[in-house]
């Protein structure tokens, strides 16, 4: 069996793509080819002129970025809960605080290189969904991932230079290039797009094409 690549564009705070990749990993758990998968995780901003300060939580933003009313953002946060559940997922998106993702990302592929990102990865989307961290504050940010196996010293040296940021923007460039606007987004061989946190069965579906 030739190997399967499979890129995936996700940002660290985007209540969507932690969905999207519970369900993309239920896909590669029945893959009969599942072996042969090799996942890598790409970096992408929402929002990359979002403030590193925690200034507004998401109810907050839903209101000022697209004129929803408070009864309209709570709905809007009520749905994706309710999605995140039953896919194992608790969310609290009312503390959630949408911030700059930068740092988190040159941390993942520290994280990355270190061997411990799929841990660090869980940690990062599991404080920003469901317990209201704000990663983008670098003592905090360095607080989670050290929970997850990074240490704390080499972290830091990371986040006080300039260390994986043209991974970052290498990584957001390739994304352009190819089309991808939003996020998650599943592209398996360079050549099969899949867009947003699909239903299991889409994702299935991809794998197998991938597979031919």
């Amino acid at each position: 069996m030739v190997e399967i690549t499979v890129d995936v564009w996700s940002d660290l705070v985007c209540p969507w793509c932690f969905i999207g990749k519970r369900r993309f990993e239920a896909a590669l758990e029945g893959f009969e080819h599942r072996d042969a998968v090799r996942v890598r995780w790409r970096s992408f901003e929402l929002d990359p002129n979002a403030p590193t300060e925690a200034v507004e939580r998401a109810p907050e933003l839903l209101q000022r970025k697209y004129g929803m009313t408070a009864e309209q953002a709570a709905e809007a946060n009520a749905r994706v809960t309710t999605i995140a559940a039953e896919v194992g997922l608790t969310y609290r998106l009312d503390e959630s605080w949408p911030v700059n993702s930068f740092d988190a990302h040159r941390v993942m592929h520290f994280a990355a290189d270190q061997g411990v990102g799929d841990a660090v990865r869980e940690r990062l989307m599991t404080a920003y969904t469901s317990e209201g961290v704000a990663l983008g504050d670098r003592e905090t940010l360095v607080a989670e991932v050290t929970k997850a196996g990074l240490d704390e010293a080499a972290t830091w040296e990371v986040l006080k230079g300039d260390r994986y940021a043209d991974a970052v923007r290498a990584d957001e460039r390739e994304a352009a290039e190819i089309g991808v606007r939003g996020v998650p987004a599943f592209v398996a061989n360079g050549r099969y797009l899949v867009s947003g946190a699909q239903p299991v069965e889409v994702f299935e579906r991809l794998l197998r094409t991938a597979a031919g």
